[in-house]
């Protein structure tokens, strides 16, 4: 959820005459900023050229967009944060690249999509201080317990290592402890961040209207 959430981050700068879809506080996201951010995540997922959307992914991505502009109204982050998103975002936008056949797949999927290679990377380090923004205010609390994570490798890993794998040894709690730690982290921070967007929206007068 954390990581879609951040994914993103259309420009509301100057709009044509468009359906509004929703509103947070008096600030439009529109039927094609949707329809943009759709096509965007797809690039992301070097799925291109991308699906027609149906209905249901249409009202998903609306309504992370609405959730990144509650969640950019909170950012705080100092010039040590904006350092620290440039070298995971080089590394993403180089991945990316890569998972396309050929330069010539990613050029060609870019300029459909109609932004630049700058503006690619600069939106991908967008999300990583927008992933950077909800781990440090959320991680110390979504921190797991140790009984729990012995139960969790009780009850789920062991299982599921077996379904997988058949007669293979499974691994000692020790060598896979941080492993189910960061697992539990993961969905407690995706809990909390729920509970965070939820006190959020009635400040912000947050409205969905009909595509």
């Amino acid at each position: 959820m954390a990581a879609r959430i951040a994914a993103g981050l259309a420009c509301h700068a100057s709009q044509t005459l468009d359906r509004v879809v929703a509103s947070v506080g008096n600030v439009a996201i529109t039927a094609t900023d949707v329809v943009q951010e759709y096509r965007f995540e797809r690039f992301l997922d070097a799925q291109w050229p991308p699906p027609p959307p149906t209905a249901g992914q249409l009202a998903d991505v609306r309504e992370r967009l609405t959730y990144q502009m509650l969640l950019t109204r909170e950012e705080n982050l100092g010039p040590d944060d904006q350092a620290a998103s440039q070298q995971p975002a080089a590394a993403r936008a180089a991945a990316l690249r890569k998972a396309y056949l050929g330069p010539e797949g990613y050029e060609r999927a870019m300029k459909e999509l109609g932004l630049t290679e700058a503006q690619v990377l600069a939106r991908i380090k967008q999300q990583e201080l927008m992933l950077r923004l909800i781990d440090q205010r959320l991680r110390p609390a979504a921190l797991p317990g140790e009984d729990e994570v012995n139960d969790y490798y009780r009850s789920t890993f062991v299982p599921e290592f077996q379904k997988k794998n058949g007669g293979a040894s499974v691994p000692a709690f020790a060598e896979v402890e941080r492993e189910i730690q960061e697992v539990l982290t993961q969905k407690h921070i995706n809990d909390l961040l729920g509970q965070w967007i939820d006190e959020l929206k009635p400040a912000t007068n947050v409205r969905f209207h009909s595509f």
